[in-house]
């Protein structure tokens, strides 16, 4: 069991222990159900529990069973619905248990020597397919959840409650950019968005395919309905190292427009809400207890406002 995922299941409360109690008595039921033999875990979770395992007929096979998060349970049901394109292809579910039994896959988009270019030109390759993925009934896009609303209150938050970690001018830009997102928000326009698209989630295919045009696809999706320009600006988030290397405006500039550029969304768009996960994502990091991971997004922001980009 990797220890972040642990860390989130004791989070949970009563819910999540009993999770991680139950675990083995899962595993058993799904081998039996699924006719599979599960072997070792693999490394690298963040929200669920993985393994290798092994079908009847000899395909390998990797089982995930999803943390009992209310924010998670939209995982399989956009797998289930993106039938392969964009994403990895479900073998087996189960919605009620937060369970897949998905294809094996190889290494991810951060574990291979590519340079940033590259990388951008993969992943907007796999969004584009990921984004024709179908919402299903119950996915709705209420907007008092809308995306930028939440993460405002989530800055707000965590910036009082960990003691101000970061300069007040951070955040208020931050807090601008989602004002700016909400006032902008269609949803006539959204599509089921990934969510969290960073290399680390985009695993190659072994084979080419239909669906894997890019050969690579995603896995672990937030899967709600939202604005392009919101998984965009995920991707935009990371480079961290190469911001903090040199000229960091000139650097993030340069990406977003080839975000902009391989998608046709809004570069705009794209910055503001580049900006404003960078600085949520090293504040939610900052609670979890990642310091020197948190303080690499948040001194990169810091970077960015003092070179007072709009």
């Amino acid at each position: 069991m990797e220890p972040l995922v642990e860390r989130r299941a004791h989070q949970l409360g009563d819910v999540g222990r009993r999770w991680l109690a139950r675990l083995p008595t899962l595993i058993a039921e799904l081998e039996r159900r699924w006719h599979i033999a599960v072997g070792a875990p693999l490394a690298g979770g963040t929200a669920a529990y993985v393994a290798r395992a092994r079908t009847a007929n000899g395909r390998d096979a990797v089982l995930k069973l999803v943390l009992p998060d209310p924010d998670l349970t939209r995982q399989v049901p956009t797998m289930v619905e993106a039938r392969g394109h964009g994403y990895a292809r479900l073998f087996a579910h189960d919605i009620e248990r937060n369970a897949m039994l998905i294809e094996a896959l190889g290494p991810s988009l951060s574990q291979l020597d590519t340079p940033v270019e590259q990388v951008i030109e993969v992943l907007c390759r796999t969004l584009r397919q990921a984004w024709r993925t179908a919402p299903w009934p119950e996915l709705t896009a209420a907007p008092t959840l809308d995306k930028a609303c939440q993460l405002s209150e989530l800055v707000g938050r965590l910036w009082e409650g960990l003691g101000q970690p970061c300069p007040e001018r951070v955040v208020a830009r931050a807090l601008h950019f989602a004002e700016q997102r909400c006032a902008a928000a269609d949803q006539q326009r959204y599509v089921v968005v990934h969510g969290d698209p960073h290399p680390g989630n985009a695993l190659r295919v072994p084979t080419p395919r239909t669906g894997a045009e890019s050969g690579f696809v995603f896995v672990d999706p937030d899967g709600f309905l939202g604005d392009r320009a919101y998984d965009l600006g995920v991707v935009l988030r990371d480079w961290c190292a190469q911001l903090s290397a040199g000229d960091a405006r000139g650097t993030a500039r340069r990406y977003c427009q080839l975000l902009a550029g391989h998608t046709g969304v809004d570069e705009a768009a794209i910055w503001q809400w580049g900006f404003l996960e960078r600085v949520s994502t090293g504040l939610f990091l900052m609670q979890l207890g990642d310091v020197a991971q948190a303080r690499s997004f948040l001194a990169t922001a810091e970077a960015l406002v003092a070179e007072n980009v709009p």
